[in-house]
């Protein structure tokens, strides 16, 4: 790793832990917090989790806090970790962090308390040479390993899998996939509008289920001129954030029995 991200004190992390378009979160505001990152699990704010998680990741030697607020973290946060003001939405909270601290990034979020070193560290190891790494865990994976659970699943056509909330933007190329992934953002609420990004013909073949993951990479390649890679996660628990009561609850029961 030897761009302007990749300093002699290791690699940048940087977790996103703002609220979309400056909006209390549902979960925020029912227990009575600012943010979901504040929620307690396992006697410690859920965004501590996080930053222990990276702090115990050998390689990554800067880290830092995406929020619009910084000053809800006053005495949370462990000495040397940074804060830098959110954007509007992830992908330019991304942007502002390319620009800003360079390649490679790490990115993570401040929902995802399960994620441990062991992870990262096999998620940064499989990213191989690619421009950007995006984790993954399979639909078995996931089943296998949170039985029970209900995740969003990506069906493509030779494999079903759910996010990890694990990037690496580790070139600048990387930084053209953020700029189309804010694009994307710009229209979450329109399934069709953010197919249609992508081409015609590439929501064509999602709606008849015939997109595989290299026909996704090789449009992404083309679009961006950025080379992708999904990285498989080898715990299916990697998939569980807490974005609902429900994984909430889970998460709980999941770290009790750890």
């Amino acid at each position: 790793m030897t761009e302007s991200g990749a300093s002699e004190s290791g690699l940048t992390a940087i977790v996103l832990a703002g609220s979309r378009a400056g909006a209390a979160d549902p979960m925020a505001v029912a227990a009575g917090l600012s943010h979901k990152a504040l929620i307690p699990i396992a006697g410690k704010p859920m965004i501590t989790h996080v930053l222990d998680t990276l702090l115990a990741v050998p390689c990554i030697g800067r880290i830092l806090v995406c929020i619009e607020n910084p000053s809800v973290l006053d005495g949370i946060l462990p000495d040397g970790v940074e804060t830098m003001d959110a954007a509007q939405g992830p992908s330019a909270s991304v942007l502002a962090a390319i620009r800003d601290c360079g390649t490679p990034l790490l990115v993570t979020t401040a929902d995802n308390p399960l994620l441990r070193p062991e992870w990262v560290q096999f998620f940064l190891d499989d990213a191989g040479s690619a421009d950007i790494a995006v984790g993954v865990a399979s639909e078995a994976a996931v089943t296998r390993d949170v039985p029970g659970t209900r995740r969003t699943f990506i069906r493509l056509s030779d494999v079903a899998f759910s996010g990890c909330n694990l990037f690496l933007f580790r070139t600048h190329a990387s930084a053209r996939v953020a700029m189309l992934w804010r694009k994307v953002e710009k229209e979450r609420k329109h399934p069709l509008r953010m197919g249609w990004l992508l081409g015609p013909s590439i929501l064509l073949r999602f709606l008849l289920k015939r997109l595989g993951t290299k026909n996704l990479l090789a449009r992404i390649l083309k679009l961006t001129g950025a080379q992708g890679k999904f990285v498989f996660m080898p715990d299916g628990r990697a998939a569980v954030d807490v974005d609902k009561p429900a994984d909430l609850v889970l998460v709980r029961k999941l770290m009790e029995a750890a």
